[in-house]
This record gives C-alpha cells, structure tokens and sequence, in this order.
C-alpha cells in the first residue's frame, strides 16, 4: 500500500510538472517573432499586442469560472479538458486569417487559465505542508519552458524555415506529451473528492483586503512579465540588436530568473512573512529599468536583463505561492485563485496592448520604459501588503 500510494504521489507531481511546462510557452513564443506576423498579415503594433493581451483576458474570464467546472467534474478532469482547448487552440492559430489567429489565440488563452486557477488549489490540497516547495517546482517548469519558448522561436521560424506559424505549432507537441502524462490522474467521479471547491466569487474573499492586496500584487506582476516578453524584443532592435539576439535576451530575461523562481517560493513557504524578499525585489526591478532606459551597450542591455530577470523570477513564484500561503484551505485556495487570477490578469491585459500603444504614438520606448518602473514601484508596495502573515 505504501508503495503504491508513493507511486501516485510521483505520477501526480510528474503530471503537475508536465503540465506547467504548457503554461507560458505558447504565449512567450510569440514576442520576439510578433514583427513577422504584424508584417505578413498587416496589422499595427496595438493589435499585435493584442495576441499577448488576448489570451490574458482569457485568463481573466475563465478564472472566475473554472472552480465551478472543479466542482463538476474534479480538479484532474478540470486540468484535462484545459490542456484539450490549449491544443486546439495551438492548432487553429497558426493561419493568415486574422479571425482564426484570434480564436485560437483566445482559446490556448482559455486552456492555460483553466490549469492556472486549478494547480495552486491541488498543491493545497495535496502537498499542505510542502506548498513553498511544490509551487516553486512547478513554477520553475513554467518558466523554464517559457524561456525556451521566447530563445528558439526565432531559429524555428527563420532558421528551420517554418516561418512563424510552425514556430507557434510547434509548442501542442509538449501539450500532447502533457495530456498523455496527465492521464494517470483521470478516474470516475472525481468531483465527489473535490466538493471543498466552491464559486469564488463567495463574499468573504471579494471583501478581503488582503485577497486584494494578493490580486493587484499579481496583476502587476503580470502586467511587467507580459509586456517584457512581448515588446522588449522590439525595444532592443529598435537600439540596434539583431532580432535574433534580441529573441535571446528575452531568453536570457526568463532563464537567469529560473534559480529565484524556484527559490521565492522556498523561502516564502519557510518565512513568517515575505517582506524581506519583497523590498529585494524591488530593489533589483528599479536599477533593471534604468539601465534599460540608458541602453546603447550590450553590457548595459545585459546588466538590465538579468536584473530584470531575477526580479521578475522572484516574482512569478511568489505571486503563485500566495495564493496557497494566505488561504487556510483548498477552499479558500480555490476561491483566491480564481479572484486573484481573473482580476489580476485584467489588469495584466492592459499592458501589453497600451506599451505598443504608446510606441505608435510617441515612436520612441522611452515613455514605455518609464511607465513600466512606476509600475514597478506600485507593485512592491502592494506585494509587502500581501507578504503579511494572516489570512483571507
């Protein structure tokens, strides 16, 4: 017996993992070739934000419904039918239509918030007393992939001559291996396991301020990841860099990021509180965004990047992990998840689109630029909110 339930604890945190490996790739695969597809098919840079805006507002909508679907027909099942949407919606985006090109984009946008509001209630439910440590290897895998994601889109496209849509298709090859890995964990009647989740929108975590101090830490959070990983691609070509190096850094910005996304959550899950990595968060975001500003040397460019990226590794594993640290149960785990998820990826969502926004119209990244580090500081302040040692 003990043997076999070990067995099962391996397979779920494998299948956990395989299926966080699908969270941001399809998604971070997209900046650093968004000029080849704004050039073949003719859009501006506002709409072309929008393929990383879009799927974001499906975040922020499907997040408030998924717990429902939780409580229907279970977590795993919940987790299965989204990995279902993100492959179909893979599958139909890579197209010179403009209308398929959003329906699929909007459906991997739907797939991956179905998994994101559910994986944080699982680690809750069945590593209580491992949280900090499972969300940080879960986390990890995430970002790991999303940082492969963002380095060889380009050689796919250019290199490998797949163009842009084989490097987008590309990605339901690790979807598919995902559903396969995560089938193990589908049996009948799941839901009568999974009755501890309810519909988020219960008042008691929609009049919490801390629970809004979670969400709009998350939210901005979100808000920098997303508009780094599309436009600072452009940001750099635009100063000279090659868009294949340029691809690299964005890259380099997730992969020297991965060692405090493990990390964070580790530490968070130890601490009382999580205030001292908060204000050496903030510390390294401030000089990562000015050094971005100066620009004009590779050292400079590199400097910032790494800055950038540790800060910001720091920050998806902590935004992730509060989710299960202030919340008593799966329950209230749930119920976070699905608030915090849905109005912080709305707020996420603005982001992308309002940078290109702000490019068409002044044609210079230095007012972007700035406007992300007030962002900065606006997040930290709300992240040393939610870092408290109290509940929901």
């Amino acid at each position: 017996m003990f043997k076999e339930n070990k067995l099962k604890t391996i397979l779920l945190i494998i299948g956990i993992i395989f299926v966080a490996f699908n969270l941001r790739p399809s998604i971070t695969a997209v900046g650093p070739i968004i000029g080849d597809i704004r050039a073949d098919i003719g859009i501006s840079n506002s709409v072309a934000g929008l393929l990383t805006t879009l799927p974001l507002l499906a975040f922020a909508g499907l997040s408030l419904f998924t717990p429902k679907l939780s409580a229907r027909f279970g977590n795993e099942w919940t987790i299965f039918i989204g990995l279902i949407l993100l492959g179909i919606g893979i599958v139909v985006r890579p197209t010179d239509a403009v209308s398929l090109l959003f329906i699929g984009t909007f459906l991997v946008g739907s797939g991956i918030a179905i998994c994101n509001v559910i994986l944080p209630s699982i680690v809750k439910h069945k590593f209580a007393a491992q949280v900090g440590l499972m969300t940080g290897m879960y986390t990890l895998a995430m970002s790991g992939a999303a940082s492969i994601a963002s380095g060889i889109s380009v050689p796919i496209a250019h290199d490998l001559n797949f163009g842009w849509q084989g490097a987008l298709l590309f990605w339901g090859v690790i979807t598919i291996v995902a559903i396969i890995f995560w089938i193990p964990q589908l049996k009948p009647n799941q839901n009568e396991n999974n009755k501890q989740i309810v519909n988020p929108t219960e008042s008691s975590v929609w009049s919490s301020k801390l629970a809004w101090q979670v969400t709009i830490f998350m939210g901005l959070q979100s808000f920098l990841f997303y508009c780094l990983v599309t436009w600072l691609p452009e940001i750099l070509h635009s100063d000279g860099m090659s868009l294949t190096l340029s691809g690299w850094m964005v890259s380099i910005l997730q992969i020297v990021g991965l060692p405090s996304t493990m990390i964070a959550p580790y530490l968070a899950g130890r601490l009382v509180n999580q205030k001292p990595i908060m204000i050496v968060v903030g510390i390294l975001y401030l000089p990562g965004f000015i050094l971005l500003l100066i620009g004009g040397h590779i050292w400079i460019v590199v400097a910032s990047v790494v800055l950038l990226g540790v800060a910001q590794g720091a920050t998806i594993g902590l935004s992730l992990t509060f989710l299960s640290l202030r919340a008593r149960n799966a329950k209230q785990a749930a119920n976070l998840s699905g608030m915090a998820q849905s109005v912080g990826y709305l707020l996420a969502a603005v982001g992308p689109f309002v940078i290109g926004f702000m490019f068409d119209l002044t044609r210079s990244w230095n007012g972007p630029i700035i406007t992300l580090l007030i962002v900065c500081v606006v997040m930290t302040f709300f992240g040393i909110k939610a870092s408290r040692n109290v509940y929901v």
